[in-house]
């Protein structure tokens, strides 16, 4: 499989990203082992750099201050879309910044609002994603099912590529 860095590819990961609203975030722990916890997308756009709202007080803020380096997974299953994203994290205390991001929602994390002093941002900076775009029907899955049983090979999974930005 082949690396693209051209801007089309970097809009299919954008687009796809803007229907699956929460991620796994992985940091490493202290031991070196991997830690993994929900996060909920800031932004309703990616432009390359993605935005999260987080207690300061939160391990992952250390771990993070450890080690930047992160990884993303984004799942929806019922359109059968997956991007994994590798980048560098930073915290970010900016309360213009998270004015600009917030959203009600974020409101049961941050019952204070935007100026709630506990409240700090998880930037990741996109290095790479690779995503799966993979037919999603039930009809194309039964399709698929009937094809592999009949002729014994497999059904086309759908796009795959890996992105470079």
């Amino acid at each position: 499989m082949d690396t693209r860095t051209d801007q089309e590819a970097r809009d299919t990961v954008a687009e796809l990203l803007k229907g699956i609203r929460v991620a796994m975030l992985a940091t490493r722990g202290e031991a070196g082992t991997f830690h993994a916890r929900p996060m909920a997308t800031a932004q309703a756009t990616f432009d390359g750099d993605l935005w999260f709202f987080t207690d300061i007080h939160s391990p992952k803020v250390d771990e993070i201050d450890r080690d930047p380096q992160v990884l993303l997974t984004f799942a929806d299953e019922s359109s059968q879309v997956y991007v994994s994203v590798s980048g560098r994290a930073e915290v970010v205390r900016d309360t213009a910044k998270a004015k600009e991001l917030w959203s009600e929602a974020a409101r049961v994390w941050f019952p204070k609002g935007p100026d709630d002093p506990s409240l700090g941002l998880v930037r990741v900076t996109v290095d790479v994603a690779e995503y799966w775009d993979s037919p999603s029907s039930a009809m194309v899955m039964a399709y698929g099912y009937v094809k592999a049983v009949t002729t014994g090979r497999r059904p086309d999974p759908g796009e795959n590529a890996t992105v470079r930005f």
